[in-house]
């Protein structure tokens, strides 16, 4: 029979089975924290972007868009949001999906969605700056 630490906080059936922290429920709170702190200041950038170029043409905005001090901030904006908005469908799925199966699909399709959506933003703000 195994013995049962009275200090240990788990089930002797837990013990047995093996199952515990995968180890990385610490790095996704701290980087949901993180990302979310990061949005702050990028948010209110983006916004303030929008604002700005609010009612002008393509060629106004573009030109706006063709400064490294307005595409950096964007393209920091579209990596910690997506990153974000990622960690988020994670957990929403992995907590309320119950079916092993769909559970690994749905986080496939959302990684990739994710990925995808990310870098086609990345990519429309580089042709933007770049003026290609």
């Amino acid at each position: 029979m195994m013995s049962h630490s009275k200090s240990s906080m788990r089930t002797p059936l837990a013990e047995v089975r093996g199952l515990g922290s995968a180890r990385s429920g610490t790095h996704h709170f701290w980087m949901q924290r993180v990302t979310a702190i990061a949005n702050i200041p990028l948010s209110l950038f983006v916004i303030g972007l929008i604002i700005s170029t609010a009612g002008s043409n393509y060629a106004a905005v573009k030109a706006t868009l063709g400064s490294p001090l307005v595409a950096i901030p964007l393209i920091l904006f579209i990596g910690s949001a997506i990153y974000h908005m990622r960690l988020g469908m994670q957990m929403v799925i992995e907590d309320y999906v119950p079916a092993e199966g769909p559970k690994v699909a749905l986080l496939l399709v959302s990684t990739f969605f994710s990925v995808i959506v990310g870098l086609a933003s990345v990519f429309a703000v580089l042709k933007l700056s770049f003026g290609v």
